[in-house]
């Protein structure tokens, strides 16, 4: 495992850049991205969410296409971001490194008119992110689903569906595939918060305990300068993660650098994220 460093590290993000997969490219046809908002759910009642429908220029509404699913969609879909989703999907889709794909970007739910908590485990987000249940799985396959397939053809093939997020949406996208493996298969977690907001620092050792292995597939990401706080140890807890992957005999791959708890790392590193978690 990656040691942690003793001294402070200056501008811990310098080194990370956007390389020519996250800007477009000429000749390569881009995909449209559509918005949308649900205001009915029954999982989570009272909240209303955004989310975001990119279908690239190869769909054929004839043939069911691969899924990507991303929490916090709104900063992912973003063209000038930190992410770039869409044009990286563009690209990589162009160059037949990835399946033709589509992408849901999906926001946290929100309650009109009521405050946002100061207590951060008690917030609308943490409340759908940090929770380890199948509440937000169900949310995605028996709320948003339905209304993405009223719009386009999507596989049911589990091992063609990815989830992904930052922060609080990386562990909801791994808690979604652990409770539903029988839906998604591969996780993208960038600087995950895999601590006790809401009991996730429990991950590492269910993962151990849990004696059958679950078919998950798992691109970690984490950097040196992450956060360090109440409610954890983001570095150490992902580091954590990777050697109960490990040790379980999953297929991971664990990236550890020296950023901190943004989008910078993730965002330079996302193009070969996603080419090796579609790799096949």
């Amino acid at each position: 495992m990656p040691d942690l460093p003793q001294t402070p590290v200056e501008n811990p993000d310098a080194e990370y850049v956007l390389g020519p997969d996250s800007f477009p490219k000429p000749g390569v046809p881009q995909g449209r991205v559509t918005a949308y908002r649900w205001e009915n759910s029954r999982v989570f009642p009272g909240t209303v969410r955004d989310y975001y429908l990119y279908v690239p220029a190869q769909y054929d509404p004839d043939q069911p296409a691969a899924l990507m699913v991303f929490q916090d969609g709104g900063c992912f879909q973003q063209p000038d971001g930190e992410y770039r989703v869409p044009t990286v999907l563009d690209n990589l889709i162009h160059a037949g490194e990835l399946p033709v794909m589509i992408g849901l970007f999906i926001n946290p739910g929100e309650i009109p008119g009521q405050p946002v908590p100061d207590y951060l485990p008690d917030r609308p987000r943490q409340v759908e992110y940090d929770t380890l249940s199948d509440a937000y799985a169900r949310l995605l396959l028996e709320e948003i689903l339905p209304e993405v397939r009223n719009e386009v053809n999507i596989t049911d093939d589990p091992n063609m569906r990815g989830i992904g997020g930052s922060s609080s949406g990386a562990i909801c996208a791994w808690t979604v595939a652990w409770e539903r493996p029988d839906a998604f298969r591969k996780v993208l977690s960038f600087v995950g918060s895999f601590e006790d907001i809401r009991g996730g620092h429990n991950y590492p050792s269910l993962i151990r305990k849990t004696t059958t292995r679950k078919p998950i597939r798992i691109f970690l990401q984490s950097g040196s300068t992450d956060l360090n706080w109440e409610f954890g140890h983001w570095p150490l807890a992902n580091q954590q993660m990777a050697a109960a992957l490990e040790w379980a005999g999953y297929d991971y791959r664990f990236v550890f650098g020296t950023g901190g708890h943004d989008g910078k790392h993730a965002g330079a590193i996302l193009p070969d994220a996603l080419r090796w978690l579609w790799r096949d």
